[in-house]
């Protein structure tokens, strides 16, 4: 598929065919892919835990779903056979970046403008969304509950130092719902695309952006 059709068909889906599981190939690719995103210091700052099993699919909803599954999308989300969770580790990055090559001699976090462990993560997690989509597969990024975070590392064994960015659930997709959060459209990109100054005023008094 042509990167311009993968971004024109990019959505998050909420219905999945729960009978059909994502091949082995497949998830290796996801995976693959994440691993090509780009990161600060090329820290690699990242995990990835990934839920096949039904039992494992099941107990990750039993400990974040603060709710239960009574909820209609929350239901269909958790059809997917595949769930890949993306953690960030900052202490990797305040580890690389205290290294000689970096010219910091320090682990101090006020250096950082923003969290770059979750950013990078995050870029992980798209490039995994968009794979799924040029395979012809759903997915849909998703939070952990921040009051669910301590259960999910406790039923997972994951480590203190990893702090879980979002998940992704995969699969086939079936007829899905769209979210009426696309009711307010796309802003207008004079509103959001600023060229040279932000708000910036031309000499004849005309807007610049």
């Amino acid at each position: 598929m042509e990167f311009d059709e993968v971004l024109r068909r990019r959505r998050m889906i909420r219905t999945y065919d729960p009978d059909r599981p994502v091949p082995p190939e497949l998830v290796d690719k996801l995976i693959k892919h994440a691993l090509r995103a780009p990161s600060a210091g090329f820290s690699q700052g990242w995990g990835f835990l990934v839920l096949q099993r039904p039992e494992d699919r099941e107990l990750y909803w039993s400990v974040t779903a603060a709710e239960g599954l009574a909820d209609g999308w929350l239901r269909r989300m958790s059809t997917a056979p595949l769930i890949i969770v993306a953690l960030s580790n900052k202490s990797v990055y305040l580890d690389r970046y205290a290294q000689a090559d970096k010219g910091w001699t320090d682990r101090d976090e006020r250096r950082w403008p923003v969290p770059y462990w979750d950013v990078d993560t995050g870029f992980a997690a798209l490039l995994m969304h968009l794979t799924a989509v040029n395979e012809e597969l759903g997915s849909l990024f998703f939070g952990v509950p921040a009051d669910r975070v301590g259960a999910f590392r406790e039923a997972f064994g994951v480590p203190e130092e990893f702090t879980p960015v979002g998940a992704l659930a995969v699969g086939y997709p079936m007829a899905d719902k769209r979210s009426p959060s696309l009711r307010r459209g796309h802003r207008p990109v004079d509103e959001v695309v600023h060229h040279g100054r932000w708000n910036a005023t031309g000499a004849s008094g005309g807007n610049n952006t």
